[in-house]
Protein backbone atom coordinates (compact mmCIF):
# COMPACT_ATOMS: atom_id res chain seq x y z
CA UNK A 1 0.00 0.00 0.00
CA UNK A 2 1.79 3.35 -1.48
CA UNK A 3 0.34 6.66 -0.67
CA UNK A 4 2.35 8.96 -2.47
CA UNK A 5 3.38 12.83 -2.21
CA UNK A 6 0.67 14.49 -4.31
CA UNK A 7 3.28 17.90 -4.03
CA UNK A 8 6.26 15.94 -5.41
CA UNK A 9 4.31 13.47 -8.28
CA UNK A 10 2.76 16.84 -9.91
CA UNK A 11 5.85 18.68 -9.50
CA UNK A 12 7.77 15.65 -11.52
CA UNK A 13 4.91 15.74 -14.23
CA UNK A 14 5.13 19.67 -14.52
CA UNK A 15 8.68 19.00 -15.93
CA UNK A 16 7.67 16.75 -18.91
CA UNK A 17 4.80 19.66 -19.76
CA UNK A 18 6.46 21.39 -22.21
CA UNK A 19 7.44 17.61 -23.80
CA UNK A 20 3.73 16.99 -23.80
CA UNK A 21 2.69 19.89 -25.37
CA UNK A 22 5.14 19.79 -27.95
CA UNK A 23 3.60 16.35 -28.94
CA UNK A 24 0.39 17.09 -29.43
CA UNK A 25 1.23 20.39 -31.38
CA UNK A 26 3.72 18.39 -33.60
CA UNK A 27 0.90 15.93 -34.10
CA UNK A 28 -1.48 18.05 -34.77
CA UNK A 29 0.13 19.67 -37.74
CA UNK A 30 1.93 17.21 -39.55
CA UNK A 31 1.23 15.78 -42.66
CA UNK A 32 -1.26 13.04 -42.39
CA UNK A 33 0.29 9.72 -43.35
CA UNK A 34 -2.89 7.36 -42.91
CA UNK A 35 -3.06 4.60 -40.41
CA UNK A 36 -1.15 1.96 -39.74
CA UNK A 37 -1.90 -1.36 -38.06
CA UNK A 38 -0.06 -3.58 -35.15
CA UNK A 39 -0.20 -6.72 -37.68
CA UNK A 40 -1.18 -10.18 -37.10
CA UNK A 41 -4.82 -12.02 -36.94
CA UNK A 42 -7.57 -9.11 -37.80
CA UNK A 43 -9.42 -7.87 -35.26
CA UNK A 44 -12.96 -8.76 -34.46
CA UNK A 45 -15.25 -5.83 -33.55
CA UNK A 46 -19.12 -6.39 -32.72
CA UNK A 47 -21.85 -3.51 -33.85
CA UNK A 48 -25.00 -4.84 -31.75
CA UNK A 49 -28.03 -2.42 -32.98
CA UNK A 50 -30.26 -1.66 -29.97
CA UNK A 51 -32.44 0.76 -30.29
CA UNK A 52 -33.01 1.71 -26.65
CA UNK A 53 -31.95 1.15 -22.99
CA UNK A 54 -34.57 -1.85 -22.27
CA UNK A 55 -35.01 -4.40 -23.11
CA UNK A 56 -32.78 -7.52 -23.77
CA UNK A 57 -29.71 -5.41 -23.20
CA UNK A 58 -27.50 -8.07 -21.31
CA UNK A 59 -28.47 -10.84 -23.72
CA UNK A 60 -27.13 -8.20 -26.72
CA UNK A 61 -23.61 -7.68 -24.70
CA UNK A 62 -23.43 -11.24 -24.27
CA UNK A 63 -24.30 -12.15 -27.77
CA UNK A 64 -21.20 -9.07 -28.42
CA UNK A 65 -19.28 -10.58 -25.97
CA UNK A 66 -19.55 -14.41 -27.57
CA UNK A 67 -18.86 -13.09 -31.64
CA UNK A 68 -15.41 -11.34 -30.21
CA UNK A 69 -14.53 -14.67 -28.71
CA UNK A 70 -13.43 -13.23 -25.21
CA UNK A 71 -12.55 -15.68 -22.41
CA UNK A 72 -14.64 -14.18 -19.22
CA UNK A 73 -15.21 -17.26 -17.14
CA UNK A 74 -13.05 -17.03 -13.61
CA UNK A 75 -11.49 -13.82 -14.69
CA UNK A 76 -11.89 -10.56 -11.90
CA UNK A 77 -13.63 -8.06 -14.10
CA UNK A 78 -13.23 -4.20 -13.31
CA UNK A 79 -16.19 -2.53 -15.41
CA UNK A 80 -15.09 0.98 -16.13
CA UNK A 81 -18.33 3.46 -17.32
CA UNK A 82 -17.58 7.08 -18.02
CA UNK A 83 -18.88 9.47 -14.95
CA UNK A 84 -17.13 12.30 -15.53
CA UNK A 85 -19.84 15.37 -14.77
CA UNK A 86 -23.84 15.23 -14.83
CA UNK A 87 -26.59 17.43 -16.31
CA UNK A 88 -30.05 16.07 -16.41
CA UNK A 89 -30.82 17.92 -19.40
CA UNK A 90 -28.28 16.03 -22.06
CA UNK A 91 -26.42 12.91 -21.75
CA UNK A 92 -22.92 13.15 -20.42
CA UNK A 93 -22.48 9.67 -18.74
CA UNK A 94 -22.61 6.16 -19.88
CA UNK A 95 -26.48 5.03 -19.33
CA UNK A 96 -26.44 3.13 -16.01
CA UNK A 97 -28.63 0.83 -18.20
CA UNK A 98 -25.64 -0.46 -20.11
CA UNK A 99 -23.42 -1.12 -17.52
CA UNK A 100 -26.57 -3.07 -15.17
CA UNK A 101 -26.54 -4.71 -18.35
CA UNK A 102 -22.90 -5.50 -18.41
CA UNK A 103 -22.62 -6.60 -15.30
CA UNK A 104 -25.39 -9.17 -15.10
CA UNK A 105 -23.69 -10.43 -18.53
CA UNK A 106 -20.10 -11.06 -17.40
CA UNK A 107 -21.55 -12.76 -14.18
CA UNK A 108 -23.50 -14.69 -16.25
CA UNK A 109 -20.25 -16.06 -18.12
CA UNK A 110 -18.81 -17.02 -14.92
CA UNK A 111 -16.45 -14.21 -13.88
CA UNK A 112 -14.92 -14.79 -10.74
CA UNK A 113 -15.65 -11.37 -9.79
CA UNK A 114 -17.37 -8.50 -11.34
CA UNK A 115 -16.72 -4.65 -9.72
CA UNK A 116 -17.48 -0.58 -11.12
CA UNK A 117 -14.92 1.39 -11.02
CA UNK A 118 -14.53 5.22 -11.94
CA UNK A 119 -12.85 8.18 -11.24
CA UNK A 120 -14.24 11.19 -12.43
CA UNK A 121 -12.36 13.63 -13.95
CA UNK A 122 -14.80 16.84 -12.72
CA UNK A 123 -15.82 16.25 -9.73
CA UNK A 124 -13.95 15.48 -6.32
CA UNK A 125 -17.28 13.89 -4.80
CA UNK A 126 -17.30 10.92 -6.94
CA UNK A 127 -20.45 9.54 -4.13
CA UNK A 128 -22.69 12.60 -4.81
CA UNK A 129 -22.07 12.11 -9.00
CA UNK A 130 -23.41 8.52 -8.81
CA UNK A 131 -26.37 9.31 -6.84
CA UNK A 132 -27.15 12.24 -9.47
CA UNK A 133 -26.91 9.65 -12.67
CA UNK A 134 -28.78 7.38 -10.89
CA UNK A 135 -26.14 4.93 -10.48
CA UNK A 136 -27.13 3.86 -6.63
CA UNK A 137 -30.28 3.76 -7.24
CA UNK A 138 -30.56 1.49 -10.58
CA UNK A 139 -27.20 -0.61 -9.99
CA UNK A 140 -28.17 -4.04 -7.51
CA UNK A 141 -25.63 -4.55 -4.56
CA UNK A 142 -23.89 -1.16 -5.38
CA UNK A 143 -21.79 -0.31 -2.41
CA UNK A 144 -20.78 -3.91 -2.35
CA UNK A 145 -19.38 -3.54 -5.71
CA UNK A 146 -18.49 0.02 -6.52
CA UNK A 147 -14.77 1.75 -6.61
CA UNK A 148 -13.75 5.33 -6.22
CA UNK A 149 -10.83 4.94 -8.08
CA UNK A 150 -10.37 8.78 -7.28
CA UNK A 151 -9.37 7.95 -3.77
CA UNK A 152 -8.81 3.67 -4.10
CA UNK A 153 -5.63 2.67 -2.54
CA UNK A 154 -2.58 3.02 -5.31
CA UNK A 155 0.59 1.23 -6.14
CA UNK A 156 3.33 2.32 -8.06
CA UNK A 157 4.48 1.66 -11.56
CA UNK A 158 7.37 1.82 -13.48
CA UNK A 159 7.48 4.30 -16.76
CA UNK A 160 4.77 5.85 -17.83
CA UNK A 161 5.16 8.70 -20.34
CA UNK A 162 8.49 9.08 -19.55
CA UNK A 163 8.07 9.42 -15.90
CA UNK A 164 10.44 7.39 -14.25
CA UNK A 165 6.68 6.14 -12.07
CA UNK A 166 3.32 6.71 -11.88
CA UNK A 167 0.60 5.45 -9.64
CA UNK A 168 -2.97 3.81 -10.22
CA UNK A 169 -5.89 2.62 -8.06
CA UNK A 170 -5.32 -1.15 -6.45
CA UNK A 171 -8.26 -2.00 -7.55
CA UNK A 172 -7.96 -1.67 -11.53
CA UNK A 173 -3.93 -3.33 -11.34
CA UNK A 174 -5.41 -6.42 -9.31
CA UNK A 175 -8.31 -7.24 -12.44
CA UNK A 176 -7.63 -9.40 -15.06
CA UNK A 177 -9.92 -7.57 -17.40
CA UNK A 178 -10.91 -3.73 -17.24
CA UNK A 179 -14.12 -3.45 -19.44
CA UNK A 180 -13.83 0.03 -20.92
CA UNK A 181 -18.03 1.47 -21.21
CA UNK A 182 -17.90 4.75 -22.53
CA UNK A 183 -20.39 6.83 -23.66
CA UNK A 184 -20.01 7.23 -27.47
CA UNK A 185 -19.51 11.07 -27.73
CA UNK A 186 -16.91 13.97 -29.86
CA UNK A 187 -14.29 15.86 -27.44
CA UNK A 188 -13.51 19.43 -27.91
CA UNK A 189 -9.85 18.50 -27.50
CA UNK A 190 -9.16 14.79 -28.53
CA UNK A 191 -12.08 14.98 -31.49
CA UNK A 192 -13.70 11.91 -29.79
CA UNK A 193 -14.11 10.04 -26.73
CA UNK A 194 -14.38 6.58 -26.56
CA UNK A 195 -12.97 3.77 -25.15
CA UNK A 196 -9.19 4.22 -25.14
CA UNK A 197 -9.80 7.95 -23.85
CA UNK A 198 -12.08 6.07 -21.25
CA UNK A 199 -9.00 4.88 -19.03
CA UNK A 200 -8.37 8.71 -17.91
CA UNK A 201 -10.73 7.39 -15.05
CA UNK A 202 -8.40 4.76 -13.93
CA UNK A 203 -5.95 8.05 -12.99
CA UNK A 204 -6.85 8.82 -9.25
CA UNK A 205 -7.06 12.50 -8.80
CA UNK A 206 -5.98 11.97 -5.11
CA UNK A 207 -2.95 11.77 -6.47
CA UNK A 208 -2.62 13.56 -9.54
CA UNK A 209 -5.58 16.56 -9.40
CA UNK A 210 -8.81 17.25 -11.37
CA UNK A 211 -9.61 17.30 -14.16
CA UNK A 212 -6.30 14.57 -14.12
CA UNK A 213 -4.03 17.82 -14.52
CA UNK A 214 -1.04 16.05 -14.69
CA UNK A 215 -2.39 13.99 -18.37
CA UNK A 216 -3.41 17.16 -19.67
CA UNK A 217 0.77 18.53 -19.05
CA UNK A 218 2.16 15.56 -20.28
CA UNK A 219 -0.38 15.35 -23.68
CA UNK A 220 -3.77 13.80 -24.20
CA UNK A 221 -2.99 11.45 -26.95
CA UNK A 222 0.36 10.37 -25.51
CA UNK A 223 -1.62 9.35 -22.14
CA UNK A 224 -4.29 7.58 -24.22
CA UNK A 225 -1.49 5.60 -25.57
CA UNK A 226 0.16 4.81 -22.76
CA UNK A 227 -2.73 4.25 -20.25
CA UNK A 228 -3.78 1.39 -22.77
CA UNK A 229 -0.30 0.04 -22.68
CA UNK A 230 -0.53 -0.54 -18.89
CA UNK A 231 -4.09 -1.65 -18.78
CA UNK A 232 -3.72 -3.88 -21.92
CA UNK A 233 -5.83 -6.57 -20.58
CA UNK A 234 -9.02 -5.23 -21.47
CA UNK A 235 -12.34 -5.06 -23.33
CA UNK A 236 -14.79 -2.56 -24.73
CA UNK A 237 -18.33 -1.90 -24.77
CA UNK A 238 -19.78 1.09 -26.34
CA UNK A 239 -22.73 2.81 -25.38
CA UNK A 240 -23.94 4.20 -28.48
CA UNK A 241 -27.28 4.22 -28.28
CA UNK A 242 -27.94 7.74 -27.58
CA UNK A 243 -24.43 9.02 -28.41
CA UNK A 244 -22.96 13.21 -27.66
CA UNK A 245 -22.55 15.40 -30.69
CA UNK A 246 -20.99 18.84 -31.27
CA UNK A 247 -19.33 20.05 -28.10
CA UNK A 248 -18.63 17.26 -26.58
CA UNK A 249 -17.56 15.34 -23.91
CA UNK A 250 -19.75 17.89 -21.54
CA UNK A 251 -21.94 20.72 -23.65
CA UNK A 252 -23.11 18.61 -26.66
CA UNK A 253 -26.17 17.44 -27.56
CA UNK A 254 -27.69 14.41 -27.45
CA UNK A 255 -27.51 11.78 -30.62
CA UNK A 256 -29.43 8.50 -31.79
CA UNK A 257 -26.81 6.42 -32.50
CA UNK A 258 -29.10 2.74 -31.62
CA UNK A 259 -25.63 0.72 -31.52
CA UNK A 260 -23.34 -1.13 -28.68
CA UNK A 261 -19.86 -1.74 -30.50
CA UNK A 262 -17.52 -4.40 -28.62
CA UNK A 263 -14.62 -5.82 -29.14
CA UNK A 264 -11.22 -6.27 -27.27
CA UNK A 265 -8.90 -4.04 -29.41
CA UNK A 266 -9.92 -0.96 -28.16
CA UNK A 267 -8.43 0.78 -30.99
CA UNK A 268 -9.86 -1.22 -33.27
CA UNK A 269 -13.45 -0.39 -31.31
CA UNK A 270 -12.45 3.31 -31.48
CA UNK A 271 -11.77 3.25 -35.24
CA UNK A 272 -14.90 1.24 -36.18
CA UNK A 273 -16.95 3.96 -33.64
CA UNK A 274 -15.29 6.98 -35.80
CA UNK A 275 -16.68 6.03 -38.41
CA UNK A 276 -19.97 5.05 -37.18
CA UNK A 277 -19.72 8.93 -36.77
CA UNK A 278 -18.68 9.91 -40.14
CA UNK A 279 -15.38 10.82 -38.58
CA UNK A 280 -12.02 9.95 -40.19
CA UNK A 281 -9.74 7.82 -37.42
CA UNK A 282 -6.39 8.64 -39.38
CA UNK A 283 -7.16 12.26 -37.80
CA UNK A 284 -7.55 11.21 -34.21
CA UNK A 285 -4.19 11.75 -32.69
CA UNK A 286 -4.30 9.09 -30.44
CA UNK A 287 -5.89 6.51 -32.81
CA UNK A 288 -2.77 7.56 -35.75
CA UNK A 289 0.32 7.35 -32.69
CA UNK A 290 -0.99 3.47 -31.66
CA UNK A 291 -0.29 1.08 -34.02
CA UNK A 292 1.72 -0.57 -31.64
CA UNK A 293 -1.42 -1.56 -29.70
CA UNK A 294 -4.05 -2.60 -31.59
CA UNK A 295 -5.94 -2.28 -35.73
CA UNK A 296 -7.49 0.39 -37.13
CA UNK A 297 -7.29 0.10 -40.95
CA UNK A 298 -11.13 -1.49 -42.18
CA UNK A 299 -9.07 -4.22 -43.83
CA UNK A 300 -7.69 -5.36 -40.51
CA UNK A 301 -10.79 -4.84 -38.45
CA UNK A 302 -13.05 -8.02 -38.68
CA UNK A 303 -16.05 -6.19 -39.01
CA UNK A 304 -19.19 -8.56 -36.99
CA UNK A 305 -22.45 -8.36 -36.60
CA UNK A 306 -24.27 -5.17 -38.02
CA UNK A 307 -22.99 -4.09 -40.84
CA UNK A 308 -20.91 -0.66 -40.21
CA UNK A 309 -22.38 0.98 -43.58
CA UNK A 310 -26.05 0.19 -42.44
CA UNK A 311 -25.75 2.00 -39.19
CA UNK A 312 -23.39 5.16 -39.95
CA UNK A 313 -24.75 8.35 -38.47
CA UNK A 314 -22.83 11.34 -39.07
CA UNK A 315 -21.91 12.95 -35.38
CA UNK A 316 -22.24 17.10 -35.42
CA UNK A 317 -18.84 18.58 -35.07
CA UNK A 318 -17.50 21.79 -33.60
CA UNK A 319 -16.26 24.12 -36.67
CA UNK A 320 -12.53 23.63 -35.39
CA UNK A 321 -12.61 20.17 -36.00
CA UNK A 322 -14.67 20.45 -38.86
CA UNK A 323 -11.49 18.34 -40.92
CA UNK A 324 -12.09 15.37 -39.11
CA UNK A 325 -14.97 14.52 -41.62
CA UNK A 326 -14.95 11.33 -43.07
CA UNK A 327 -14.63 11.33 -46.44
CA UNK A 328 -16.95 9.30 -48.37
Amino acid sequence: MIRPNRRNVIAAAVSACTAGFALDRIRGSADRRGLQDKGGPRSPVAIVKSPGYSGELAQRIIEGIGQCGLAVKGKRVLLKPNLVEFDRHTVINTDVAVVAAAFDAFSSLGAAEVRIGEGPGHRRDTYALVEEAGYRGLLAKFDRTFVDLNRDEVSRVENFAGEPEFYFPNTALAADLVVSIPKMKTHHWAGVTLSMKNFFGLVPGAVYGWPKNTLHMLGIARSVVELNRIFSKSFAIVDGIVGMEGNGPVQGSPKQAVVLVMGADLRAVDATCCRLMGVDPARIDYIEISSHLGNATESAIEQRGERLADLRTDFRLIREFEELRLED
